[in-house]
């Protein structure tokens, strides 16, 4: 059986990634030179890295820290 793409393995995940109280995303990113998935967080804290599996189907998944997002201002220049 095939390994499933990446982009598929989010598609898959978000929806239940983005319940996690936390969690803002996911991106698709490179772990060392390989595809891997990006879980964004506000911040990564223990109960985080705990709820969040290490792997999904085979790729790594790592927390990426960002703070809170905000959006961008674009009304005044």
């Amino acid at each position: 059986m095939a390994r499933p793409t990446i982009e598929s393995v989010q598609a898959a995940n978000t929806a239940r990634l983005m319940k996690i109280p936390g969690v803002i995303g996911t991106a698709i990113g490179l772990c060392d030179s390989t595809p891997c998935l990006k879980v964004l967080v506000i911040r990564a804290t223990p109960e985080l890295r705990k709820s969040i599996p290490d792997t999904l189907d085979g790729y790594q998944v790592v927390l990426d820290e960002t703070g809170v997002v905000r959006p961008q201002d674009t009304t005044s220049h």
